[in-house]
């Protein structure tokens, strides 16, 4: 369970973001976050997906960056705000060499808090505890993430890359007892 000031510091990832209000301070009605997104972060392959449930918004507090809403990039400078509603193919990307700060809500809460902690884990288990480089790449990383997402189907599916191979790769670690828990 989030706290409120918490950080979760997931970098290899190009964020950070800090919890401003949880699912418990709004009485499930959002989580709301502020992040910090380091240059070039998502450049490369970013994670299309949707929240069947949810509506996300970004409201730009410094900095500028690209939102993929639906069909197109949208650039964004400092006081744009944008409002992805439920089951909307969407993500982000900072293509400058300067960090931006976004504030950031998913209206309900559901269990986000739960997500981002788990990615939080999967980083430091992908990595040894931050001792080796991160890749999206890995066969390993990419198995940890199946399994992520197969435990978070109503806050959020992966559409790219494709829902269906997230699943199995999902199922092949839980049957080779991968876990990021772990």
């Amino acid at each position: 369970m989030a706290t409120k000031g918490q950080i979760l510091d997931m970098s290899p990832l190009g964020m950070i973001f800090t919890v401003v209000k949880t699912k418990e301070d709004t009485r499930g009605k959002s989580l709301d976050l502020e992040w910090e997104v380091l240059p070039q972060c998502n450049m490369k392959d970013p994670l299309f997906h949707t929240h069947p449930e949810a509506i996300e918004t970004y409201h730009l507090l410094e900095g500028e960056m690209e939102f993929y809403v639906k069909d197109r990039w949208i650039k964004a400078k400092k006081g744009d705000k944008l409002r992805v509603e439920k089951g909307v193919v969407h993500t982000f990307r900072n293509p400058t060499n300067s960090i931006a700060r976004v504030y950031n809500t998913h209206e309900p809460a559901l269990d986000m808090e739960d997500y981002f902690e788990d990615v939080y884990k999967l980083i430091d288990c992908a990595t040894r505890n931050r001792t080796e480089v991160f890749s999206l790449k890995s066969i390993k990383t990419k198995l940890l993430f199946g399994r992520l997402m197969t435990n978070y189907r109503r806050e959020i599916i992966a559409v790219n890359p494709p829902d269906f191979i997230v699943r199995i790769m999902g199922k092949i670690a839980r049957i080779i007892g991968f876990d990021y828990n772990k």
